[in-house]
């Protein structure tokens, strides 16, 4: 389809789908469940941008700087398919597109999915296991699994409960919405393959033969580890365990402490 449609349609056509996926959380949030979108999305009076900003850059220049450093050091993996006009269309639907997308996935699994499954259980634990699994399954379909077995899924729900921790501790989704629209804007920008999801008009193009190796655990375990420490000391979090295996408080004591404001853990 790809090829049929070109790569800058067919990304567009996958990314619609999002764009009305998220129509539809937004109208179950808002008509059904009477909920405004900022307590859906923060324990704080409004969205705090900044670390949504803090965690796209962050983010943004680290990958940025592993795909370039990979593509210094193994130029024959790598094929230069920079082509101005279908790069800058492609630059204009990721800058539109890719939140959504994004956003879309952290508002339904450690949105909606974590606080549903929370209130119900009363703990923290489950939700955190649930919707991090649950995250990572979702991209089984992915071509990427395909091509390398579904030993990749270590990476991506490696990268589910990494994103859960950063809500649960952080009190909000501003840190995971930033971290993931980063990791696919620039993905999606600057190297694309034929058996990625995103097959892009990036500006370079992965032409090696793809192997699952000791790289897709690198981000799991040394990565994301620093990144947390990282989120840690900047936020100043504490209690570690009481926000990551505590007990859900009840509806009263969301309305006794949040002044009738729904609590995101």
């Amino acid at each position: 389809m790809s090829e049929t449609l070109g790569s800058n349609l067919f990304f567009l056509l996958i990314m619609l789908t999002f764009f009305a996926a998220m129509i539809s959380l937004w109208f179950v949030v808002k008509y059904i469940h009477k909920l405004l979108f900022v307590n859906f999305t923060t324990s704080r009076k409004r969205v705090d941008w900044k670390r949504v900003s803090f965690s796209f850059v962050l983010w943004g220049v680290i990958s940025s700087a592993m795909i370039i450093l990979d593509v210094y050091l193994s130029p024959e993996n790598y094929e230069f398919s920079f082509k101005p006009v279908p790069f800058l269309i492609l630059l204009v639907l990721s800058i539109i597109f890719i939140p959504i997308q994004t956003s879309f996935e952290e508002f339904f699994t450690r949105g909606y999915l974590m606080q549903s499954i929370g209130l119900a259980a009363k703990n923290k634990w489950l939700p955190l296991i649930v919707s991090s699994s649950l995250f990572g399954l979702l991209h089984i379909f992915n071509p990427e699994v395909d091509k390398l077995g579904y030993g990749v899924l270590v990476y991506y729900i490696g990268t589910g409960f990494f994103l859960g921790i950063l809500t649960l501790m952080d009190e909000g989704l501003e840190l995971p919405l930033g971290f993931h629209a980063s990791n696919n804007f620039f993905a999606a920008l600057l190297v694309t393959a034929d058996w990625m999801a995103f097959n892009t008009n990036s500006i370079y193009k992965d032409v090696s033969e793809p192997v699952l190796g000791w790289d897709v655990l690198i981000p799991v375990f040394v990565i994301y580890p620093i990144l947390l420490f990282i989120f840690s000391r900047k936020y100043g979090w504490k209690n570690w365990k009481d926000k990551l295996f505590g007990r859900v408080k009840t509806k009263e004591e969301f309305v006794a402490l949040t002044d009738g404001r729904s609590d995101l853990a």
